[in-house]
């Protein structure tokens, strides 16, 4: 066999394996068993976190080696990271097995984001550490589709710090093959008209907190993105309602109108910041804002040497990152963090998910540019 069909097949092979093991948020135990199992039989030092695993490919991480000494005494350490959770699987998707139609895979979670696991797997085995500039970890956790205080990878941090030690981290979202520098920072916020109840026959009796709500949303529906740059990179930051409630019944003036807002800030507003503004947004059109999920943006680190040579070796186009991803974790724990992954980014959290299997060959060789000595 051509060594480069050997490689295509495993890697095909390993996503099909992985996207087999359900793992929806909050369920991914059975998978990370699953790795856990591949881990010991590979590697000597593997850390469980609940339900994620930190595997240190070439030996015990330096605060634990009795020598203090990693594989590879003063090089930097990479870490690869990926989730092991998906997002619920969609109705018309269960029961059906990972399948190949028309060189892809077709499962949950192949693009978002079981391709990007096993490319990590696949090349902790096959790059050995003769041949790479760096030390490599690979850190695989739980319960990243969900709020951000309950994402496993701050577990991870806490329990494990010498992943903080890493020169650069590589998150292997989807991104096409596409280096997706920094990410938006995200806050989700419940904002509360108030209003006065009547019936609908003599609405002047009351405060229809509905239509209140109504310029708010008049605002958001004209507002345009705010144009920012990070190391040259450039965000749109934009606000969203994506949720509204309100109303008693059918013939009942509300006195209570409650809006979801979604604050997608760029990299150069820290997160206070951000939460200051939309709180007064809220108040500028008579709501009240209570905060329910803060996540930090993160820079694009573009001049990071590490990151220049991941875009010179790769030959990887970069882009923004026009959405939230653990990069931010990362950077707020002294990581710098890129994203860089094989799954397509449109394929996130569709039904009928998929993965191109020659994009996953493409990572990987991308990747190993990256890593050789």
């Amino acid at each position: 066999m051509d060594p480069e069909d050997g490689l295509v097949e495993a890697l095909a092979a390993r996503t099909e394996a992985l996207c087999a093991v359900a793992s929806p948020i909050g369920e991914e135990q059975a998978l990370c068993d699953q790795v856990e199992r591949w881990a010991r039989g590979c590697f000597h030092h593997v850390r469980r976190v609940k339900n994620s695993l930190v595997v240190w490919v070439d030996g015990a991480p330096p605060s634990s080696s009795p020598s203090g000494e990693s594989a590879g005494p003063g090089a930097p350490l990479v870490a690869l990271c990926g989730h092991l959770d998906t997002v619920p699987i969609h109705t018309e998707d269960r029961g059906r097995f990972p399948r190949r139609e028309g060189g892809r895979i077709v499962a949950p979670g192949a693009s978002d984001m079981k391709s990007g696991v096993a490319l990590a797997m696949e090349i902790a085995e096959r790059l050995p550490r003769t041949e790479r500039f760096c030390d490599l970890a690979l850190v695989l956790y739980a319960r990243e589709e969900g709020p951000f205080a309950e994402n496993e990878l701050a577990d991870v941090l806490r329990e494990v710090p010498e992943v903080s030690r890493a020169a650069l981290a590589l998150c292997l979202e989807p991104t096409d093959n596409v280096l997706q520098l920094g990410c938006l920072g995200s806050i989700h916020a419940t904002v509360t008209f108030r209003g006065r109840s009547a019936h609908s026959a003599r609405p002047w009796q009351g405060e229809n907190a509905v239509h209140k709500a109504s310029a708010l949303l008049g605002h958001l529906a004209v507002r345009s993105p705010r144009v920012a740059e990070s190391a040259g990179i450039t965000y749109r930051e934009v606000v969203s309602a994506t949720r509204i409630d309100g109303g008693r019944a059918r013939n009942v003036v509300p006195d209570r109108c409650t809006l979801n807002l979604n604050f997608r800030f760029a990299p150069d507003k820290a997160l206070a910041t951000a939460a200051d503004e939309l709180r007064a947004l809220a108040a500028r059109f008579g709501g009240e804002a209570e905060l329910t999920d803060l996540s930090p943006a993160c820079p694009a680190f573009a001049d990071h040497p590490l990151v220049r040579r991941l875009a010179g070796r790769a030959q990887a186009a970069l882009e923004a990152k026009q959405a939230w991803t653990d990069v931010a974790r990362l950077a707020e724990a002294g990581v710098p963090a890129v994203n860089f992954g094989p799954g397509a980014t449109a394929q996130a959290h569709q039904v009928g998910e998929w993965v191109e299997i020659a994009s996953l060959s493409r990572c990987y060789r991308m990747l190993e540019a990256f890593l050789r000595e």
